[in-house]
């Protein structure tokens, strides 16, 4: 009976301290996780329903770069609107359009850079501001080389963008697109990264355009115009166009976005403000691209260069010797290549400059100096 008694007390004593111990683990877990979750809004349904009870909701304060990045840059980044009046045709008159993209606020001052073929054709335009103010726009110039132009606007401005170092950019760097799709849907954000840098697209017009960057961050029509921005808040590229495949008739694609980098905006946008103008070198001739099929058909001595169709009258050409027929195979140092057009070489001198033309005529090649004067787009 003595070893029954014991053993019966050692046991409530085993079975005391296990209930005990298990109570204050509990409660250390509970005050911890107390301790580690946000206090809880709680919200109590209206008097008068079926269902009664409390709902709890948590209050966590969630915040990342990108959203943070957002709102610093969202105020300076503007719709663009404008008017093209109506256009004789063989039906009678159209009606007038309208047409929109983006654009983002580069000074106090109330400059605004947007892409040329946004406001190509217009004879009026405004801005939308991201709070809904509607001003009033004055193109100051453009420069359709890089398909850039630049607005100015009067009244209070909520913001004004910070253009980064766009030299810097690697592939794979996040990167953030904002702009106003389809002209309804204002200051829609997507995300990406630099696929990337230095792509050269055929602009369609005689010119290639050089230096993009390539993003998959989705543009989509209106976004043009808008800016792309770095995860510092800094503005490193001018969205300006989508493929969604090549003209050959292949698969469609999709994240093939580029866009007109921060450095080259400096460039022009500073000295438009300062000029009213962008200068471009001007040579004065009006040309055709020779290609392997256009040299195959129409039996010429090289596969690469510039045909001659018109020479201006006392243009540099004209003054240098220059006349149509003969075609260009170098500008200075830059022979014309598959990677190098006619207007990109002569884009990489400055009015002024005095370089050489290399040109073939009747089969003999010729090389005359050239002094470059200054043309602008005013």
């Amino acid at each position: 009976m003595k070893r029954f008694a014991l053993f019966f007390v050692v046991l409530l004593l085993v079975g005391v301290s296990a209930l005990g111990g298990a109570f204050v683990g509990a409660t250390i877990v509970q005050n911890a996780q107390n301790r580690a979750l946000p206090e809880p809004i709680t919200i109590v349904q209206e008097s008068g329903s079926q269902n009664g009870g409390e709902l709890f909701v948590s209050s966590s304060d969630i915040s990342t770069t990108v959203t943070e990045v957002v709102e610093l840059v969202e105020p300076a980044v503007v719709t663009v609107v404008g008017e093209i009046p109506g256009q004789r045709t063989f039906f009678g008159f159209t009606n007038e359009q309208e047409v929109s993209g983006s654009g983002f606020i580069i000074s106090t001052s109330g400059y605004v850079v947007t892409n040329n073929h946004v406001i190509e054709d217009v004879n009026s335009v405004f801005i939308i501001l991201s709070d809904g103010t509607e001003l009033e726009a004055e193109i100051i110039s453009r420069d359709i080389f890089a398909d850039l132009a630049v607005l100015k606007v009067n009244g209070d401005l909520p913001g004004v963008a910070v253009l980064g170092d766009s030299d810097r950019l690697k592939p794979g760097e996040t990167v953030i697109a904002i702009g106003s799709p389809l002209g309804d849907f204002r200051n829609s954000v997507t995300t990406g990264v630099i696929s990337a840098t230095g792509r050269m697209l055929d602009s369609g017009r005689g010119y290639e355009m050089e230096n993009l960057i390539q993003t998959d961050a989705a543009i989509n029509s209106g976004n043009s115009g808008g800016p792309l921005v770095n995860l510092a808040g800094e503005v490193i590229g001018v969205n300006t166009l989508v493929l969604r495949g090549s003209s050959g008739g292949s698969a469609p694609a999709e994240g093939l976005g580029f866009a007109v980098p921060a450095n080259t905006v400096r460039l022009i946008s500073e000295q438009i403000i300062e000029k009213g103008y962008f200068a471009r070198p001007y040579l004065g001739v009006y040309i055709q691209q020779v290609n392997p099929e256009a040299a195959r058909r129409y039996n010429l001595p090289v596969q690469w260069g510039a045909y001659i169709t018109r020479v201006n009258t006392s243009s540099p050409a004209e003054e240098s010797g220059l006349r149509p027929g003969d075609i260009i195979v170098r500008v200075g140092e830059i022979s014309l290549t598959e990677e190098k057009a006619f207007t990109n070489a002569l884009f990489s001198y400055q009015a002024g400059d005095v370089i050489e033309i290399e040109f073939i005529r009747s089969s003999e090649r010729s090389v005359v100096p050239v002094r470059l004067i200054e043309s602008a787009l005013r």
